[in-house]
């Protein structure tokens, strides 16, 4: 079906604000479900019982509870831009919540798993940017649209320092390692011989920009290689970054402030790692912890 000439122009404003092209393609799936779903409504005239009916019909096809968390949430920020363009009286999506559902935990690796990931990047010219990317991810705790966003400036090798810029625009200064300061010193050393773009830090095959699929096969690619076998994926270096870094601090404001959550709630799911690394020494440590 076509496109409602309002989420075209709602996703217009969400390209303005400079979100991430994954995350207009995600509101615009969702705002095309809640589309079919209306059928013949006008999506200005859903009233609350619609919203409930739509959840429901999604949830009946097989939706997980977070899924469904998500698509809501798009929902509500979508009425939210009606509301302030002045074409519906009130958020329909208010005070309606999605279904509980069991609560995952990130997926996290394992220091050693991390090391033989990182060091077994092939030590070549043109393998210097995998290595940078993926040191830059656990390093710094960066989203994948994070990483791809980056300008040649937003890292400062003096400081030690990147500038990355997050969700809704927002920016934040997160430390960057030794590690990674080294392999984007030899990145950078044979950049320029690849890359076309004369700002992007990170480029694709052609010299341009290089765009998160990439990102995402040269990670599962290398994981294959060196034999691990669990599923590494761009989001994983994060949660790893932040569940080592609490590990070690306990600073749980320090991890929501490079992470860039909006809220310290989002952060204390890593308390739950941490508490499951305690209470695994725990096991082993206390006399009166060990099994017979």
């Amino acid at each position: 079906m076509a496109e409602p000439a309002v989420v075209a122009r709602f996703l217009d404003y969400l390209r303005g604000r400079r979100y991430s092209p994954r995350t207009v393609e995600a509101y615009g799936d969702d705002l095309r479900h809640l589309a079919e779903l209306a059928g013949a409504t006008a999506l200005e005239t859903l009233a609350p019982h619609d919203i409930r009916r739509a959840l429901a019909s999604l949830h009946a096809r097989g939706q997980s509870a977070g899924s469904l968390a998500r698509i809501l949430s798009g929902w509500r920020a979508f009425y939210r831009h009606l509301a302030r363009e002045g074409l519906v009286e009130a958020n329909p999506c208010t005070g309606i919540r999605p279904p509980k559902g069991p609560k995952r935990l990130p997926h996290t690796l394992a220091p050693d798993t991390l090391a033989k990931l990182l060091d077994g990047v092939p030590d070549t010219p043109l393998a210097s940017q995998d290595r940078a990317m993926f040191e830059l991810m656990y390093s710094s705790g960066l989203r994948l649209a994070e990483l791809v966003g980056l300008d040649l400036t937003s890292v400062d090798r003096a400081s030690g320092e990147v500038r990355v810029l997050g969700k809704g625009s927002k920016e934040r200064i997160v430390p960057v390692g030794s590690r990674a300061l080294a392999a984007l010193a030899d990145w950078l050393a044979v950049r320029g011989a690849v890359a076309k773009d004369a700002t992007a830090l990170f480029v694709g095959a052609r010299g341009a920009r290089i765009s998160p699929r990439v990102v995402q096969a040269r990670l599962n690619a290398l994981a294959r290689r060196q034999g691990i076998d669990q599923h590494v994926h761009p989001h994983a270096l994060r949660h790893s970054f932040a569940s080592h870094v609490l590990q070690s601090s306990g600073d749980l404001r320090a991890v929501q402030e490079m992470l860039g959550h909006a809220s310290l709630s989002t952060t204390q799911v890593y308390t739950h790692l941490d508490f499951q690394h305690l209470a695994k020494v725990y096991d082993q440590a206390h006399p009166r912890a060990k099994k017979k």
